[in-house]
C-alpha cells in the first residue's frame, strides 16, 4: 500500500488532532479534507481510487498521509498505536450506473467496509476508547415512499429484491443500523448523515450523476438528455455547503446516535435543471427527452420527488445551504475546463 510519509510531531509540540477519512480522494471527501487541514488536523486518507482521484488531494502536504488500498485491508495493517480523534466514513459504491452494473460489488463494499470500520472505531481513540465516527448514508434509504418532505423518522418503502435498483438503498440502511447499534451497545459516538443530491466542482457524470453530465454536454453544445418526462424533482446542494456541516455534527455530543438529512430543500425538476444549465453557461444545447430504457435496459424505477426535511439539522447546528445552484453550475464548468473555481466563504 503506497503511502505518503507521516511526520509525527515532536514531543515538545502539542498533540495534533488526527482524522481518518475513508474515500477521502473522492468527490465529497476531497472537499472535506481542506477543512480538516485548515483547522490543523493531520489527516489519514484511505482510498482504493476506484472512483476517487489522487489528484483531488493537495500535493506535498506533510499533514496528509495517503493510503491506496481497500478499506478493510488498510484497517487490518494499521498498528495498535494508530489512534484517531475523528473518523469520517465516506467510502462507498456510488452512482446508479455503478450499482446496476455490479450490484454484488456495491452490496459487499457498502456493508462489509462499514462493518469493519465500525469495529475499528470501537477502541482506536487516544484513551483506548471509541472514536467519534461519521457514517455517510444516502437519501436512497427512504426508498420510494410517497411522503414529502422526507424526515429522518419516516417509514421507508423499497421495491422487490428482484429489482437491483433497490439494493443500494438496502445496503445504506444496513450501514445505519450498524452504526446506531454500535452507539447503543458500545457507546460509539456515531453520527449518520443522509446526503441528498450533493453536487459541485470535481464531480463527474461517469456514474449517472445528472448535473455534471448536463454541464459536460452544455460545454460542448451537445443535447442534454433528460430521461422520462423530466418533471421528476430533486434538491441539489453544493458540496461546499454539505462538508462544512460534517465536523460540526460530529463534534456535538447531542448529535451522537442520531440520523440527519444533509442537503437543500429547494426542489427543481430535471427538465428545468437542464434549461438552467443551458442558460447559465450560454450554451447552444437543446433539451431532449428519452425513455429510461435507453439508459437502463434492464429496468429502472425512478422517484417523482426527493426532498429533505431539514428541521432536525437546522435545530442541531443551524445548517442552511448558502451557495446558489447557478453558482454551482458555473463552478462545475470551470472545474471541467481545468480552472480553479472561485473561493466560497463559509
Amino acid at each position: 500500500m503506497p503511502e505518503q510519509a507521516h511526520h509525527a510531531p515532536t514531543s515538545s509540540a502539542p498533540r495534533r488532532r488526527r482524522a481518518l477519512v475513508s474515500g477521502g480522494s473522492g468527490f465529497i471527501g476531497s472537499h472535506l479534507i481542506p477543512l480538516l487541514l485548515a483547522r490543523g488536523d493531520h489527516v489519514t486518507v484511505v482510498d482504493n481510487l476506484s472512483t476517487g482521484r489522487r489528484a483531488n488531494l493537495p500535493e506535498d502536504n506533510a499533514s496528509i498521509r495517503f493510503i491506496e488500498a481497500d478499506l478493510r485491508e488498510a484497517l487490518r495493517v494499521l498498528g495498535p498505536g494508530e489512534t484517531f480523534d475523528e473518523i469520517y466514513h465516506l467510502a462507498a459504491a456510488v452512482g446508479v450506473t455503478r450499482v446496476l452494473e455490479d450490484p454484488i460489488l456495491a452490496i459487499e463494499t457498502n456493508v462489509e467496509q462499514t462493518a469493519a470500520l465500525l469495529r475499528f472505531a470501537g477502541n482506536r481513540g487516544h484513551d483506548g476508547g471509541p472514536v467519534p465516527t461519521l457514517i455517510a448514508s444516502s437519501s436512497e434509504v427512504y426508498g420510494k415512499a410517497a411522503k414529502s418532505p422526507f424526515s429522518e423518522e419516516d417509514d421507508v418503502l423499497y421495491g422487490p429484491t428482484t429489482v437491483s435498483r433497490w439494493s443500494y438503498a438496502a445496503t445504506k440502511a444496513i450501514d445505519e443500523y450498524l452504526a446506531l447499534a454500535h452507539h447503543r451497545m458500545h457507546g460509539l459516538p456515531a453520527v449518520v448523515v443522509r446526503f441528498f443530491n450533493t453536487v459541485g466542482p470535481r464531480q463527474v457524470g461517469d456514474y449517472g450523476m445528472v448535473l455534471p453530465r448536463f454541464v459536460a454536454s452544455a460545454l460542448k453544445n451537445e443535447p442534454l438528455m433528460v430521461f422520462g418526462d423530466g418533471e421528476q424533482t430533486r434538491c441539489f446542494c453544493d458540496v461546499r455547503d454539505t462538508v462544512r456541516a460534517l465536523p460540526t455534527l460530529l463534534a456535538a455530543r447531542a448529535c451522537h446516535g442520531r440520523v440527519f438529512n444533509v442537503g437543500s430543500d429547494q426542489p427543481v425538476s430535471i427538465a428545468a435543471l437542464a434549461r438552467l444549465v443551458i442558460k447559465v453557461l450560454a450554451s447552444r444545447s437543446e433539451v431532449t427527452l428519452a425513455p429510461y430504457a435507453d439508459a437502463y435496459p434492464d429496468g429502472f424505477e425512478d422517484l417523482r420527488q426527493r426532498r429533505p426535511d431539514l428541521a432536525r439539522i437546522n435545530e442541531a447546528i443551524g445548517f442552511r445551504p448558502t451557495i446558489s445552484l447557478e453558482q454551482t453550475i458555473q463552478d462545475i464548468a470551470q472545474s471541467m475546463q481545468g480552472q480553479s473555481p472561485r473561493e466560497i466563504s463559509s
